[in-house]
């Protein structure tokens, strides 16, 4: 099992982590972004370290909302984006980004698949709250599988699910959150333990983990930086015992992880 963080690659083939649930997936040809947020700031929520510009994505083919929560859904980068590429949302979330100036935001359900050029994107089920507080809709709450020359399961924000184990196609990435953005978890969330436990029902290839040490509250991780530090350790700790089979790579933001 290896857990170091690998180094940044010139050959852009496999994944960037961006940070939280921001993943640059290339496959198929294509290039895919998830749930993204370029910003240092997001409501009360402070970014640690800065995207480094060469990791700054351009030239994107489709973009992937999980849900509309502010840490998955920030307005000011989809607008920053623009309307070159598709937006793909879940049920319940395109009328409310059209009328924010996001007109090409399109709904899919759970079991529909988009093409996106060579690569296929189906959502898939995620547990977990789909409204955007404080005052916005509540809409569904999806997970995606890419699957271009490599299959890839983004997990968006989800608890633990038995169908986890029924995505469809042998993944050979699983991108898979263990934590969030404070010291504890709500409702809806992995922790490192049932993170791994998933991976254990999942049976990907890699699995690397995703939602932790990106945000914190403005005010917080300043004496105990644990909540910050520890959850991708800990995961990886668990799924020696759930799923030792399985390789866990745990990456820095900007690292690329190789498919290949």
């Amino acid at each position: 099992m290896n857990e170091s963080s690998p180094p940044i690659e010139h050959d852009t083939s496999g994944v960037t982590w961006l940070g939280h649930s921001t993943t640059l997936i290339q496959t198929g040809g294509q290039r895919i972004l998830t749930d993204p947020i370029l910003r240092r700031r997001v409501a009360h929520l402070r970014r640690r370290s800065d995207i480094r510009p060469a990791n700054r994505p351009q030239q994107i083919d489709a973009v992937l909302l999980s849900h509309l929560h502010l840490d998955h859904c920030d307005l000011p980068t989809l607008r920053r984006l623009g309307d070159a590429a598709p937006l793909i949302v879940p049920e319940g979330a395109a009328a409310w980004l059209r009328r924010r100036g996001l007109p090409h935001a399109e709904e899919i359900a759970v079991g529909e698949t988009r093409q996106i050029g060579g690569m296929r994107v189906r959502a898939v089920p995620a547990v977990h709250s789909g409204h955007r507080v404080p005052f916005g809709p509540t809409t569904a709450t999806i997970g995606y599988v890419i699957e271009g020359s490599h299959a890839i399961y983004f997990a968006g924000d989800t608890d633990l699910f038995d169908d986890m184990s029924s995505l469809g196609a042998q993944i050979d990435l699983a991108l898979i959150p263990v934590w969030g953005w404070g010291r504890t978890l709500g409702a809806g969330h992995l922790d490192p333990e049932r993170a791994a436990r998933a991976v254990s029902l999942i049976q990907p290839r890699l699995a690397v983990p995703i939602h932790w040490g990106t945000f914190h509250p403005y005010g917080t991780g300043i004496r105990d930086r644990r909540f910050l530090t520890e959850p991708a350790g800990r995961f990886a700790d668990f799924a020696r015992v759930f799923a030792p089979e399985v390789d866990i790579r745990i990456a820095a933001p900007g690292d690329l992880i190789r498919l290949s």
